[in-house]
């Protein structure tokens, strides 16, 4: 009997999570504490370790399966011997609740004997490949996998289907004769092809978080432009003082961080948030920091953002933008938030209505810096200006607020003195 592998606690009030994908195959050696497996949670993903040393034994559960906390998914055989692969969770294409079992038979079959070939190359077919298998009625024997280890890959079965659909002699002579039912629906139309993929966990957290936003609070969004011309000037002018100085690179950010630390002393409700019938102020800014991840948007927390300095701030969104890309974020690194900046400028965006992050109150988007006309003492001159969004509940912050808070960022960012002497 092998040594159980259960899922970890996975944070507070996460109870369950997708199987991502096995990092092992049965019979593969393992050390002590070496990943097996990938959880996605809400928003994070948690490596499961081997509780010891030995040969990973039977996955018990599928890629793409829902586990809780302290669910047993795999074996572990103590000790250096190889186990058997064991035929464990192998879907066979007969299985399909979709498939007519007579027609369908002949097609996926193999005609040349190789059926154990066909179980063992099951039972390294993900979600997504084994679905085109059986879309396809192919034998996934037959397709050399071109992914890791061998792995079929959903592109391998594409293109062998499309191999399969070139005119075939025998195919056209062996129909059956009930292929009336639906023949056209066989044939797709060469490049229009479609692709059906599941939604990750965090992907779905996200879906049901913003619509929950939309259902509860009274979204409002308001606008207001800022030059940026000063903070250019200030960041060319130091960025290589400050780089060599704190070992990071100075950049828009801080700027922002700051400025809506300053901002909201004055206007308190952006920073707080609506619990049952009270309302909940603080004297704290926990800035959340929208950061693209691989898998989609993450939004680490800078705590007490306001008594941090600039050094601090980049060194902090440095730090969590390289661990989204390595996929270590923690849940502890995205819990709380008293108030979001997501920048889709760094993608392109020229003007959006960002959606806040509940239980939060507000959001500030900011958006590309483009030369644009504007008139400044009398005379229509070009300046780098960004258009600022700060969406927000309109049952806890009224219209002359959210503007309020905005013309104060806007008087920090082109002053940026007004930072260093708290104006």
């Amino acid at each position: 009997m092998g040594i159980e592998v259960k899922v970890p606690t996975l944070g507070e009030s996460i109870t369950e999570a997708t199987l991502g994908q096995w990092l092992k195959k049965p019979g593969d050696a393992v050390a002590a504490d070496e990943p097996i497996a990938s959880l996605e949670t809400d928003k994070v993903s948690v490596d499961v370790p081997s509780p010891v040393a030995g040969v990973f034994g039977d996955p018990l559960v599928k890629e793409g399966d829902t586990v809780g906390v302290g669910a047993v998914i795999a074996t572990v055989n103590e000790g250096s011997a190889g186990a058997a692969p064991a035929a464990n969770v192998a879907t066979q294409p007969a299985s399909s609740p979709t498939s007519a079992p007579t027609p369908a038979q002949p097609a996926v079959a193999p005609s040349n004997g190789e059926l154990t070939d066909a179980q063992a190359a099951d039972l390294r077919l993900s979600p997504a490949v084994r679905r085109a298998v059986l879309e396809a009625h192919i034998d996934p024997s037959s397709i050399r996998g071109s992914g890791k280890d061998g792995r079929l890959t959903k592109d391998d079965v594409l293109q062998a289907a499309q191999a399969k659909k070139s005119p075939s002699p025998a195919e056209s002579q062996g129909a059956a004769p009930t292929n009336s039912s639906a023949p056209a629906a066989a044939v797709p139309t060469p490049g229009r092809n479609e692709e059906r993929v599941k939604m990750t966990r965090l992907r779905q957290t996200v879906a049901r978080r913003l619509k929950e936003a939309q259902n509860t609070a009274a979204l409002l969004t308001t606008f207001n432009d800022v030059d940026m011309t000063e903070v250019i000037a200030a960041r060319a002018r130091y960025k290589d003082l400050f780089e060599k100085k704190h070992g990071i690179r100075l950049g828009f950010m801080g700027f922002f961080v700051k400025a809506a630390a300053l901002a909201a002393r004055d206007v308190p409700a952006v920073n707080a948030s609506i619990e049952g019938d009270e309302i909940v102020y603080r004297d704290y800014l926990d800035v959340s920091v929208a950061v693209s991840a691989p898998k989609g948007l993450v939004v680490p927390v800078i705590r007490s953002a306001d008594r941090m300095g600039f050094a601090e701030i980049e060194k902090a969104i440095a730090g969590f933008g390289k661990k989204a890309k390595d996929g270590t974020l923690t849940q502890a690194d995205m819990t709380g938030g008293t108030f979001t900046i997501s920048n889709g400028g760094v993608f392109g965006s020229l003007l959006s209505t960002p959606i806040i992050n509940p239980p939060q109150s507000a959001v500030l988007g900011m958006h590309r810096i483009e030369e644009r006309p504007v008139v400044k003492d009398g005379q229509i001159v070009a300046r780098p200006m960004m258009y600022l969004a700060l969406s927000y509940d309109h049952r806890l912050i009224d219209g002359r607020e959210a503007v309020t808070f905005l013309v104060r960022m806007k008087e920090a960012i082109e002053d940026p003195t007004r930072l260093l002497i708290d104006l």
